[in-house]
């Protein structure tokens, strides 16, 4: 009798312990795939049709003739964005975390026919994502932006840009450099897409793979609610002005 009665009360608690499993894997499935707005796609230039260059692969629509020389010092202006897209699963579901910010500084010098300088700083703790509680781990226990503020990339070799694009065309470049985060700095590869607009400004995208470990990064994953992978992508889409 009492066994029977055991057995009873343990098959109620699977059942129960079952139930508030699927309402909390449900309820994760109905807020990101139902409720909650899909993530931003990536940071870039006009997304035109491809063609070739001589320096690079390029995109065009409709290009104009060059403005003239680029030669001189650039600086960010409106419109420039930076931010993170780290992958992450939320109680069994997937989903893509993205943070951007507006509070970028720094500029670039064109030489001839080179980039041959750039340095650009952005302030961290205004880097902010759709989720209060994602932003308050990011500011504290991830990147600690009491202790580190800013984020900078300085670029330490020329980018050639040989033949100049005409206005309206992309075209694309591989830049190197130092990225300072979390108090550590460290050489980056990456690919960038530039364009010269028809109002006489520059407009460069890119992303740079960022391995948390190399910067000394706790891994976002909190307990087993929320893990992602080991590494996400630092995105950026400067607007720059001739200075």
């Amino acid at each position: 009798m009492h066994s029977s009665r055991r057995l009873r009360w343990l098959g109620w608690g699977l059942a129960a312990v079952a139930g508030i499993v699927v309402l909390v894997v449900g309820g994760a499935f109905i807020y990101i795939h139902l409720i909650e707005a899909p993530a931003p796609a990536p940071l870039s230039v006009k997304d035109v049709p491809a063609t070739t260059s001589t320096a690079g692969s390029g995109r065009s629509h409709g290009q104009a003739a060059a403005t003239g020389p680029v030669a001189g010092t650039w600086r960010v202006a409106a419109g420039s964005v930076v931010g993170y897209r780290v992958q992450e699963v939320l109680v069994g579901q997937n989903n893509t975390a993205v943070g951007r910010t507006s509070q970028i500084t720094g500029n670039l010098t064109i030489s001839g026919d080179a980039v041959t300088a750039a340095s650009f700083t952005v302030q961290m703790a205004t880097i902010h994502s759709d989720q209060s509680q994602r932003d308050a781990q990011f500011d504290g226990r991830i990147m600690d932006v009491a202790a580190y503020p800013t984020g900078v990339f300085t670029l330490t070799g020329p980018i050639s840009l040989g033949s100049l694009p005409a206005t309206g065309a992309v075209k694309t470049y591989t830049a190197t450099g130092n990225l300072a985060l979390h108090g550590h700095s460290r050489p980056v590869t990456f690919t960038l897409a530039a364009e010269r607009t028809a109002n006489g400004k520059i407009e460069v995208s890119g992303s740079i793979p960022i391995v948390f470990a190399r910067w000394g990064i706790a891994n976002p994953s909190f307990g087993s609610f929320v893990t992602t992978q080991n590494h996400g992508v630092l995105e950026f889409l400067l607007v720059l002005n001739r200075a």
